[in-house]
């Protein structure tokens, strides 16, 4: 299993920001100091090519993002101050979840230590999203005759409303998000399913939920599904509002990756939100998609879930 990480995911967005940017270097440093991974899975991406960016995005949105002529109404709604370090991380994580699909075609599973910015609709960036790395690479696929069908397993607590917008009307490209229906954004797109869950829903009505709609994502054959295995459905995130446990979070990454590894359908995995009051929390379910994944498809015997929750 290979996966996808660079140092240069950081960017200095300053120290009271809300998204906290040092979980990409904690999830790495975590899953190699208990041996889930070893140097030798991580592979360090190159920045996405521009041409790649404008399968998803339009031109004026990317000239303008990485000359830093964004107005200051478009930064407010990025959320994200803009700096070449930022521009610099996004094309890095953009690129590594594309690397992350291509090593799930030819492997069965990949992974990309960052990535799920779902937010990023084709001609602006908001809610800590840049570019929508997912439809960059699901357009990549496409245009490289690599993949025809995608599937977009979007479990996020927020809705992928830049995803949905993308691929709204297009018939190739299966679109799923299950998030909290009063949570941000105030706004929501139209992804081919959506399932809204009320403030406070705990593992078991959510694994049901997930169990009763699931199967139809694989109706439509996908050659790829991406997973964004969102942190931020935890019960002790500050921005979440549902009431999963880490157990709970663990169980929902071993339902999707086993339905994809019995439906012989390739799967990447990217990391998306995760905001927890104790940022331990945030590594902890975010390495724990990892070690299923791990598990799952190569056999890979990894640490049993903690046990905390947000009290502890």
């Amino acid at each position: 299993m290979l996966v996808s990480y660079s140092p240069r995911y950081y960017a200095d967005i300053g120290d009271g920001h809300v998204f906290p940017i040092r979980k990409f270097k904690l999830v790495r440093d975590c899953l190699l100091r208990e041996g889930t991974l070893s140097p030798e899975n991580l592979v360090e991406p190159q920045p996405a090519a521009v041409e790649d960016l404008l399968l998803a995005h339009t031109q004026d949105y990317v000239t303008r993002l990485r000359a830093g002529a964004l107005t200051p109404r478009e930064v407010r709604r990025l959320g994200l101050p803009w700096s070449k370090a930022l521009v610099r991380r996004s094309l890095l994580a953009t690129a590594g979840t594309i690397n992350a699909a291509r090593w799930a075609l030819r492997d069965g599973v990949g992974s990309n230590l960052a990535g799920g910015t779902h937010h990023a609709f084709p001609d602006h960036g908001e809610g800590f999203c840049v570019f929508n790395d997912v439809a960059v690479a699901v357009r990549v696929l496409r245009r490289d005759g690599n993949a025809k069908r995608a599937a977009i397993v979007d479990l996020d607590v927020h809705q992928g409303n830049g995803t949905a917008a993308i691929f709204e009307g297009d018939p190739e490209v299966f679109t799923f998000s299950m998030h909290g229906a009063k949570n941000y954004p105030l706004f929501k797109q139209h992804s081919t399913l959506d399932v809204e869950l009320a403030d406070g829903t705990r593992d078991e009505e959510y694994l049901l939920r997930l169990a009763e709609h699931l199967p139809r994502v694989f109706e439509l054959e996908p050659d790829i599904v991406f997973y964004l295995g969102g942190a931020d459905p935890f019960e002790g995130d500050k921005l979440g509002r549902l009431a999963l446990s880490i157990e709970g979070l663990r169980a929902r990454d071993e339902f999707v990756l086993r339905a994809c590894r019995a439906g012989g359908v390739p799967v990447a995995t990217v990391m998306s939100g995760g905001y927890a009051a104790d940022t331990n929390d945030t590594v902890e379910i975010h390495c724990n998609t990892i070690r299923a994944a791990r598990e799952i498809f190569d056999g890979v015997r990894a640490p049993a879930p903690h046990t905390r929750s947000a009290a502890s």
